[in-house]
This record gives C-alpha cells, structure tokens and sequence, in this order.
C-alpha cells in the first residue's frame, strides 16, 4: 500500500507540474496530444525491438557455447576394413598397442588366463608370453621408453616388465578408482577406470596429475574402456558400445566418433556367436566359442596405420576412417550408456 501511495503522490506531483508548465508556456499547448501519444508509442516499440535482438543474440550464443561453433563434435566415422590379420581367439584382449616390425603387445583378461604377450602382426603368433596369477585379472597395457605398464581390475595394483623379454621388473599402486585403459603420449600415461573420467599420470610417481570429464554434447561418457593415444588425442573405447571416442587432451571434449559395428557383425555373419558379459567374466570353460565386445586400438604412428579387435575375436582389422554423410541418428543413443556398477 505505501508504494501504490508513493506511485500516486509522484502522479499527482507530475500532473500538477504539466498544468503549471502548459499554463506557463503559452506554445507548449500548441502541440496536439496525438503528437506525443505517438512519440510515446514509437519510443515503446524501439525498446520491445531492442530487448528481442538481446534475448535473440542470447539464445544463438548459448547454443554455440552448447553445441560447439565449428561441429566438432558431430564429426562420425566408420571404418573400412584395409586388411584382417589372424588373432587369438581365446585372448580376452584389455589392452593393446604397435611395438614396431609388426608386432604388437597386448594384455589379455581373466583370471587364471590373464597375460601379458607380445604377438606377430601377419600371422596372430604369440611370440613370447608373461601369464598373471590367478588372482589378478589383467587390463589396460602401454609402453613408454623400455618398460610395460599393466594396471588390473578391482585392485590398485600394476605391474611393470621390460620389454626385450617381458620379465617383471617391478609394481606400482594405481591411484585410479580402478584400472581399465592405459595409453601415452611419450611424457605422461593417460589412464581410465570404466568411468567417464580420463586422468593423466606422472610415469615417474604414478600420482594423478590432472583429471578431466569426458563429455559430449554435455553428456558425460562413462565406461572409458581401452585407450590409445593418436596423433594428438586419446582414442577410447566405450565398454559395451561399437563406439571408439575421439578426446581432446585438453578438455576432455570428445572431437568425433568412430562408429564400427560392422566390424563385430561381420564376424557374426562368418559364423562367430556372441557371448553374455557374466559368460565371459565367471566362466572360462566356454569363452573360446564366442566374441564379446569391440575392444582394443593400436596405432602405428610411422606408417599412420591404426588397428583394432575386439575380446575373444579372432581377427585384428586395419582400417581406414570414413566419413559418414549423412549419419542417419542419434550418435549420442548408440555410444553414451549408463554408469557401469562394478
């Protein structure tokens, strides 16, 4: 009520003052009131005209802030298929990376079957071999200089081996909330933990060093499984998706998608079967019989080759990325899932 009386004083006020001013000034009532009526209006409409151009620059502001100005993140490949080599059916592939002169190492899963190996590109030989015990269920393998690293599932610790002969040379305590991937880019491990967290290590102290949120579109990406580090980004495989990310070191943003269920349905279609998770993980008498998911990146940097398999398939593919155009969907349903409940 005080302020409707204040409103009114002021209006009393300035009525009276117009009357003495009108009566003052003779010419001022020479103006016809229709003339300020539309001045009025004119001013009125510049001001809603105004405010609708804020509101407008507002909105397509956020929305490059959402979406990304330059569409980065709308960058999906597929993958054509330059060459399959033979592999280890029977190898629960965690993690996977070139050594040169076409060999690679890789770390297999579960446990009692969990290794490390290092294996002949052409023909899928497994040339030399370190097996885990039982007890430890081997993940995510990189190498930086002469020595393999090794993180494993559900506990904190890692194994490091030399690489001329795959001996173990020592452990460290992995200070993820678990170990799934590992990969690097010469100076530090970047590492992931089935969340969507993507962390980078000091390879001398094995702290964590920085820890970034993977997302897209300002969706978190959980699951960040097996890593690779490629010409400037981490490559990483979701858990349970066809889908590998594409991340910028330095945000955590994912820059594109490979999208490569072709690969997994085209073992289908030669006669291969899929097999359930629980299967695969408590189960070692049946899981040569079956190909689980899409697992497993290794990029041979001179050459510019990249490659990838999957656990328990029997063929490594080399391919090529392919741009889709158009991409028919929603990128986003196929490849960001739920957290995982281990």
């Amino acid at each position: 009520m005080a302020t409707r009386s204040l409103r009114k004083k002021f209006n009393r006020r300035s009525s009276t003052s117009n009357s003495i001013s009108l009566q003052s000034n003779p010419m001022a009532s020479s103006s016809p009131p229709w003339r300020l009526t539309y001045r009025k209006a004119s001013f009125f409409i510049s001001a809603v005209l105004f405010v609708c151009v804020l509101v407008l620059l507002s909105i397509s502001w956020n929305m490059r802030s959402a979406f990304g100005s330059d569409h980065r993140s709308d960058r999906i490949y597929s993958a054509e298929v330059v060459r399959a080599f033979p592999h280890d059916p029977s190898a629960f592939t965690q993690g996977l990376l070139y050594a040169g002169n076409d060999t690679f190492f890789e770390s297999t899963g579960l446990n009692g079957r969990s290794s490390v190996r290092k294996v002949a590109l052409g023909t899928g030989k497994v040339e030399a071999i370190h097996e885990l015990q039982y007890s430890y269920f081997g993940e995510g393998l990189t190498l930086l200089g002469e020595k393999l690293f090794q993180v494993t599932w559900l506990q904190n610790t890692g194994f490091i081996y030399d690489r001329n002969n795959l001996s173990q040379i020592g452990t460290f305590i992995n200070q993820m909330k678990d170990g799934w991937g590992l990969a690097t880019d010469g100076k530090v491990i970047f590492g992931s933990d089935g969340s969507s967290t993507l962390y980078q290590i000091d390879p001398q102290t094995f702290k964590v060093i920085i820890k970034q949120i993977v997302k897209f579109n300002g969706h978190e990406v959980y699951n960040l499984n097996e890593l690779e580090y490629v010409n400037g980004e981490v490559w990483a495989n979701v858990w349970q998706t066809d889908c590998i990310a594409r991340i910028s070191v330095t945000d955590g943003a994912v820059l594109g998608w490979l999208f490569v269920p072709n690969l997994r349905e085209s073992l289908l279609a030669s006669g291969a079967r899929e097999i359930s998770l629980w299967m695969s993980v408590n189960s070692n008498s049946t899981i040569s019989q079956g190909i689980d998911v899409l697992n497993g990146i290794a990029w041979d940097q001179e050459k510019n080759r990249v490659f990838v398999t999957g656990k328990l398939w029997p063929k490594l593919y080399e391919i090529k990325l392919r741009q889709w155009k158009p991409f028919n969907g929603d990128i986003g349903s196929f490849c960001i899932t739920r957290p995982n409940h281990f």
